[in-house]
């Protein structure tokens, strides 16, 4: 919704000034100039990008504009699954817990947390580390260096439209000035024309130009800024999971093993001690249980 404002606040302010000053907004409607730059770019993009960093822009694009982040749900969600998850490791047989780890989408872990399960790639994540720690062999500093390594490369593919959009915007001013070149070279075939056709044509060249720039500045590289706001958060998930299992693996409880992965989430969007004991300790504690020590979180 911000975009939308943003983008409404800026086109407002732009042509608003320009008719202040005396400026027609009919002079700036030059349609074959948009498609000059617009139908560059976009094909400058696809010759630049693989078809899946062209459909995950896509997608991207739909995130930014949503601003499709993890909300507090999301994230007691995710602590609700590693505790429920660290619960069964430290108290259940390695057969029970396999069957649960192996079929994700029947286990009563998962289940009970739907945002967790409908993200496909955390749900595997979660369940190949919580493997190797139930294969007992692996060392701690093992499995963060093997963490580290993949989640850099979920980085690096998760920001792919960023980086896509990134070098279309930093090519749409050079467009632009192809665009108004075309348009020169134009008005220099009509020098033969009255002076008021002459300005017309120039003016219009020059229209190129300002649309480059702005589409570059005001409108591409503002979106990939989102982009890359909105895919770091979904990113943090990971982040969460290892502090998390790492500090289990390191001997620590499940309720202090989850502070750890809490002390990761941003401070402005951390849920609270209180909120990770009722919302997510709770949904993990089998009936009858005693409640969790608050000052153990």
């Amino acid at each position: 919704m911000t975009i939308v404002i943003g983008f409404v606040i800026t086109v407002a302010c732009l042509l608003g000034g320009f008719v202040a000053m005396g400026g027609h907004i009919g002079v700036i409607w030059q349609p074959w100039e948009y498609v000059i730059i617009c139908g560059s770019a976009l094909g400058t993009f696809v010759v630049a990008n693989p078809m899946r960093t062209i459909k995950d822009s896509g997608r991207a694009i739909v995130e930014a504009l949503k601003h499709a982040a993890p909300k507090s749900r999301d994230y007691l969600d995710l602590l609700g699954v590693l505790y429920s998850l660290m619960r069964e490791l430290r108290s259940k047989p390695r057969n029970e817990v396999e069957s649960q780890i192996d079929n994700p989408e029947s286990s009563p872990i998962f289940t009970n947390f739907q945002s967790v399960l409908g993200n496909e790639n955390l749900t595997h994540f979660i369940c190949d580390y919580a493997r190797l720690i139930l294969i007992g062999n692996a060392r701690t500093h093992e499995i963060e260096s093997l963490m580290d390594e993949e989640i850099q490369t979920i980085t690096r593919d998760k920001l792919k439209p960023y980086a896509a959009l990134t070098a279309v915007s930093e090519a749409l001013p050079a467009l632009g000035i192809v665009a108004a070149v075309l348009g020169v070279i134009k008005a220099m075939g009509a020098l033969d024309q009255s002076p008021e056709l002459l300005g017309q044509l120039i003016g219009a060249a020059l229209v190129g130009t300002f649309a480059g720039v702005f589409f570059s500045y005001g409108v591409v590289s503002p979106l990939a800024t989102n982009i890359k706001i909105v895919r770091e958060k979904k990113i943090r998930l990971y982040i969460i999971v290892k502090q998390t299992l790492l500090a289990f693996m390191n001997g620590a409880i499940p309720q202090v093993a989850l502070e750890h992965g809490r002390k990761t989430i941003s401070a402005y969007e951390r849920p609270s001690i209180d909120d990770v004991e009722q919302e997510t300790m709770s949904a993990g504690r089998p009936a009858g249980a005693e409640p969790a020590v608050k000052a153990a979180a």
